[in-house]
């Protein structure tokens, strides 16, 4: 009897242990299989696609098993960000095929890291759809009043943003990161989110950048990954402090951790936004880079495009 009570508590322990878990949260390091697969439309006239391709950093391990592109390409870089780019010329003969990345991936939990020489100034800077003007710095003011420092005025901005945005991402005007859109409908998706705070910090001084790429699902071990995720990083004391306001928004409960932390079970593509690239679209620079972006004749075309993943470490 003594030893059945003490399972019964062993399981009670262990069901409280998990419902009180993080969720969604893998922390510490993950290893996945992450895989970018992009089925070309019918090709018609001139055309050219960019597409991200995924580097190694301080938090993430990328090792490329296999870059599967029956196109003519080539790799280039942004001109601000560093990042790699596959730029593709899809010709007809090309219409139907497939491009499949395939990564490999150690990733480690992000806390707030060593800023390594940026030069601050180029991120306080506004960006097409994030623009510095006087409507978000009375914001930014008004939510930072009687708060000292980067770091607790940067909080009281993360604060103002959990407090008056919704996740919802019915309509129209949301998914392309406008800071002024999120500002007036209240509403939108992580790139609304984080757009209206990057404006936020750079009008009162702080400066922030935009990072875009995946969540890796925590509660299963492969399966397709639905749609891309971002998130947004400050500068304070010659630190960069990641923060995730819309999962925030998601898991109240996280409120605290995603400020200052992304989980290890992230994939990032790309850093910013407005990137420059030789050869440039014929639409200017690019908004922000996860799916690829296609034009033909000047036009972008949106084609088939999915995420899939495997953990390799159960």
């Amino acid at each position: 009897m003594r030893g059945l009570i003490a399972l019964l508590l062993l399981l009670v322990g262990a069901l409280t242990n998990r419902a009180a878990a993080d969720p969604g949260i893998i922390k510490g390091s993950d290893e996945f299989e992450f895989v970018y697969r992009v089925k070309l439309p019918e090709i018609k006239g001139e055309a050219r696609l960019w597409m991200p391709l995924a580097k190694t950093d301080a938090f993430q391990t990328v090792a490329q098993e296999e870059l599967s592109i029956p196109v003519k390409w080539n790799k280039v870089q942004d001109r601000d960000y560093g990042n790699d780019i596959c730029v593709l010329r899809p010709q007809p003969a090309d219409s139907g095929k497939t491009i499949e990345l395939r990564y490999r991936v150690v990733r480690k939990e992000k806390a707030a890291y060593p800023a390594k020489g940026e030069d601050a100034a180029r991120f306080l800077r506004p960006e097409k759809l994030v623009p510095v003007n006087e409507t978000f710095k009375t914001l930014a003011q008004q939510a930072t009043a009687g708060k000292e420092g980067d770091i607790n005025r940067a909080k009281a901005l993360y604060d103002h943003v959990l407090g008056r945005m919704r996740y919802d991402k019915s309509g129209t005007g949301w998914g392309r990161g406008d800071a002024i859109y999120a500002c007036d409908a209240r509403t939108g998706n992580c790139s609304d989110f984080h757009a209206y705070f990057i404006a936020l910090a750079r009008s009162v001084g702080i400066p922030a950048r935009f990072a875009i790429g995946a969540t890796i699902p925590a509660d299963k071990n492969e399966g397709v990954i639905e749609g891309y995720h971002c998130w947004a990083e400050f500068l304070a004391d010659g630190r960069w402090v990641p923060v995730d306001i819309s999962e925030a928004w998601k898991n109240p409960q996280l409120a605290d951790y995603y400020f200052g932390h992304n989980p290890a079970n992230r994939f990032e593509l790309t850093k910013g936004r407005d990137l420059i690239v030789n050869p440039a679209p014929a639409t200017g620079p690019i908004n922000f880079l996860v799916y690829p972006l296609l034009e033909m004749e000047g036009k972008v075309v949106k084609p088939e495009t999915s995420f899939a993943f495997r953990r390799t470490r159960a």
